[in-house]
């Protein structure tokens, strides 16, 4: 039996776990710090609390942060990396990836989405339903393309940034680290590290 540990009981994490069912995982728990108040998430078990899991590490074959935070959940993949856990990644079965692209260990791709040719996503990315990440775009770790987000050829994305719902990104533009892109913006022009951008075009706030 395939056992897949989530850390993180979100709403985030009840797609997470379904993702995983279609991937073929069989059992999925749930490791949430709200433990022992919180023991179901939508279908599945809440069993334990972060530091639980650190002791039951060889009781799964596959570890994975759900965690929307883009910093929070960087962090906690540190310290799965450090606790030598076997962290994994999810590409649901009805996303399409090409397989001239790269995707970082510990990364979710949910239904819908589309990575093409020699696109590369970084460690802990989360690419939601939907969205479309073109070629050659460099994303870095703990990066999140929201639901229905697209990003043209050649795009380059910081570490820990996000990309709201339905946002559009013009090919070969450079957004930073650290950068809330909001939703339905139209990105045309570099954004630096550590702004939030909205509108059409986007302009930081």
């Amino acid at each position: 039996m395939k056992k897949l540990a989530i850390l993180g009981a979100s709403g985030h994490g009840k797609v997470v776990a379904d993702t995983a069912q279609c991937c073929g995982w069989d059992q999925v728990d749930f490791y949430d710090d709200a433990w022992p108040s919180f023991t179901r998430n939508g279908n599945w078990l809440v069993v334990g609390d972060f530091a639980a899991l650190y002791t039951r590490l060889e009781s799964y074959q596959g570890v994975i942060v759900a965690i929307g935070n883009n910093s929070v959940r960087h962090e906690k993949l540190a310290a799965m990396a450090d606790a030598v856990a076997p962290v994994v990644t999810l590409i649901h079965p009805m996303a399409t990836v090409s397989q001239y692209a790269s995707v970082g260990l510990g990364s979710v791709i949910f239904a819908g989405a589309v990575v093409n040719a020699d696109a590369k996503i970084g460690l802990g990315a989360i690419l939601n339903t939907g969205c479309s990440v073109d070629h050659d775009c460099e994303l870095g770790e703990s990066v999140h393309i929201s639901p229905g987000a697209r990003l043209a050829g050649g795009v380059s994305v910081g570490d820990r940034s996000w990309v709201g719902i339905g946002a559009s990104v013009r090919q070969l533009v450079r957004i930073g680290s650290n950068v809330v892109i909001g939703a339905g913006a139209v990105v045309v022009s570099e954004v630096p590290d550590g702004v939030v951008v909205v509108g059409v075009p986007a302009k930081v706030i």
